[in-house]
């Protein structure tokens, strides 16, 4: 690389050449202080932790069928119940902890308002899992 030329056509031309010395410096700067703080970051203090094993504490959670039928009736796990006694219900099952889950059957052919009437009850009383359940399409 050179720096000057004894030519005097050239003097006042900008260099066109990129000093590469400075920029092989820092990289080398930059690897010796990577080679330096790696073995750092994977360093760990070494302990013997204590063996136990302990069982799940897993919580049956009771779940009810709610049914609605083509008609409007409203089921509860099978049983034939109406509005107000669907609601009683619901209050009762809000109280039990860990709260049910509510599995919603509901006709196709059931008017929705049902389906919201029965929704918004159960969230009246506090009732926040529900599921609604259908049948897979045939191919």
């Amino acid at each position: 690389m050179a720096f000057g030329q004894f030519e005097q056509k050239s003097a006042h031309t900008p260099m066109s050449e990129i000093n590469m010395v400075p920029l092989i410096d820092v990289m080398l700067v930059l690897l010796v202080i990577f080679i330096v703080t790696a073995p750092l970051l994977t360093h760990a203090v070494k302990l013997e932790l204590p063996k136990a094993s302990s069982a799940v504490n897993e919580q049956k959670v009771e779940k009810i069928e709610f049914a609605i039928d083509a008609a409007g009736f409203f089921y509860w796990n099978g049983e034939l119940i109406g509005r107000e006694e669907a609601q009683r219900r619901f209050e009762a099952e809000s109280l039990s902890d860990p709260q049910p889950e509510i599995h919603l059957r509901a006709d196709e052919q059931v008017i929705y308002k049902y389906v919201a009437q029965i929704m918004a009850d159960a969230s009246k009383a506090g009732l926040t899992r529900i599921g609604f359940l259908s049948s897979p399409e045939k191919e």
